[in-house]
């Protein structure tokens, strides 16, 4: 859309942003009547077919107080919500607000204020049922009898078409985007022919449960990974992949960021061991080492400094084109928040042109199997993910590390990415994490930092071998689920 006329009769409620009255949408959905029906969420609700209702604030205070997570805009990413959101809240408050919230596995959360973020959304499953969400999000529940079908509504929501309609009717109240009400005018598309719509909603579901098991194998690797490394064998990761989705929920350890920090609060410290004119308690941590103790038995200690000096990873920071260069193209440019559970976005934030790729693409130079770690952020901080083929067509900035494993049979990639997650990497991290002007960061500490790596070469690869299977199977049903929302409508 660049520009076009309606008479003043056509202006409605007073509403005089251009956008709102885009007429290729228009054109869109009447195209599409030939093989869906078309209705608004505004009739869907008001027919009973859909429950609408958003989430609560519940204070500054509570954040941090437990490790129940409360959902913010932030934490929702390829349509499903972090693995360990940035908040949690306590028992206590979880109690208040679950009656009011009542999320079940079925329900879509859909971010409504946020401007960039608008019309994110995800499908809650088993493995999210405790959690809270904020008043910035929308919660869609298909009612019990509707004809409405869940997989098809949440396909709908991220097909071409809807996200357009969320887009055009998005505005700025006081310093925030937001739709507002406006949500119940998008039309959503429903397939009339039948067959083809429990075909596609097959398709949708067999997507979603790969992800979703995924997802429970991604949450749980901090703990499964140190307790593999601790036993010298794979018993532990076997025992949890075998689990029926029942047993798996179960066995989920309720997590937010806030558990990598872990339970130190004071030490003391002779002046002798004092690094470096470094103060800060947290990077004197004694249950680190004690943990990296316990580890030495079936693991050889290796500083990613060490690994770096020994050729055995690179390591590399990323580049800021400036701003200007934002939005000038398709090219990903990625940032610390461009990814989550240990994958890219699908549709990262901000793109630039060829030519600005052209320029940095020497330096950088991303490939598959390269593993992006957050090194500035606070909450991001320690946050990491792999790059898959298809994927390494793109930018990245400098509050990213790029790490490459330059020795695939001593340290495979996917073996690195396990060790980065699990707790006692995590916790060395955080611990060595520092305020630098008004952000944090890890700095060049990161060189510090232990990898525990398995003396036992058959362990290596096995651990390798299981994490590169989940990875990649999420990843392929991330790509047939954007696929599939790329044709609907």
């Amino acid at each position: 859309m660049i520009a076009y006329s309606i008479s003043f009769s056509e202006v409605r409620n007073r509403i005089y942003i251009p956008k709102y009255y885009d007429p290729s949408i228009e054109t869109h959905l009447a195209s599409l009547k030939a093989n869906y029906e078309l209705v608004t969420i505004g009739e869907l609700e008001d027919e009973g077919r859909l429950e609408v209702s958003t989430g609560h604030e519940v204070g500054k205070e509570a954040y941090g107080t437990g490790n129940i997570p409360f959902v913010r805009t932030s934490d929702i990413s390829n349509w499903e919500i972090k693995t360990a959101p940035k908040q949690g809240v306590s028992e206590a408050i979880y109690e208040e607000y679950q009656t009011k919230q009542d999320v079940k596995d079925g329900d879509i959360l859909l971010v409504r204020d946020g401007t960039y973020l608008i019309g994110t959304n995800c499908f809650v499953t088993s493995v999210d049922s405790d959690l809270l969400y904020q008043s910035h999000i929308l919660k869609f529940r298909v009612s019990a009898g509707s004809d409405l079908i869940p997989e098809l509504f949440f396909l709908a929501l991220n097909s071409e078409i809807v996200q357009r309609q969320i887009r055009s009717t998005q505005f700025t109240a006081d310093i925030i985007d937001t739709i507002g009400r406006r949500y119940r005018q998008i039309a959503i598309p429903t397939l009339k022919d039948a067959n083809k719509a429990d075909e596609l909603r097959q398709k949708v579901r067999r997507a979603l449960e790969t992800r979703v098991r995924g997802k429970a194998f991604i949450k749980q690797a901090p703990v499964l990974i140190e307790q593999t490394l601790k036993d010298g064998h794979t018993g532990a990761l076997d025992a949890f992949l075998k689990l029926e989705d029942e047993e798996l929920e179960k066995a989920l350890v309720s997590d937010t960021v806030t558990l990598e920090f872990g339970g130190f609060e004071a030490t003391s410290v002779p002046k002798s061991k004092i690094k470096n004119r470094i103060y800060l308690p947290k990077y004197y941590d004694p249950e680190i080492n004690e943990e990296l103790q316990k580890l030495s038995g079936h693991c050889e200690m290796i500083s990613i400094g060490e690994a770096v000096n020994d050729e055995l990873i690179e390591l590399q920071t990323g580049h800021e084109p400036g701003k200007l260069a934002y939005g000038t193209g398709e090219i990903p440019f990625l940032r610390t928040s461009d990814f989550a559970n240990w994958e890219l976005k699908h549709n990262p934030k901000q793109a630039v042109s060829q030519e600005i790729y052209d320029e940095y693409n020497g330096r950088q130079d991303l490939r598959p199997y390269d593993i992006l770690l957050v090194r500035d952020g606070t909450y991001l901080v320690g946050s990491s993910t792999i790059v898959q083929e298809g994927d390494e067509k793109a930018l990245y900035c400098g509050g990213l590390y790029r790490i490459r494993s330059m020795k695939n049979e001593r340290l495979p990639p996917y073996l690195l990415l396990g060790l980065l997650n699990s707790y006692v990497v995590k916790r060395q991290i955080r611990s060595k994490q520092f305020t630098r002007d008004v952000i944090d960061t890890i700095g060049k500490r990161l060189t510090e930092v232990q990898l525990p790596i398995p003396r036992d070469l058959s362990l290596r690869a096995e651990i390798a071998e299981k994490v590169k299977t989940i990875v990649e199977q999420r990843s392929n049903a991330r790509n047939e689920l954007r696929d599939l929302a790329a044709k609907f409508g």
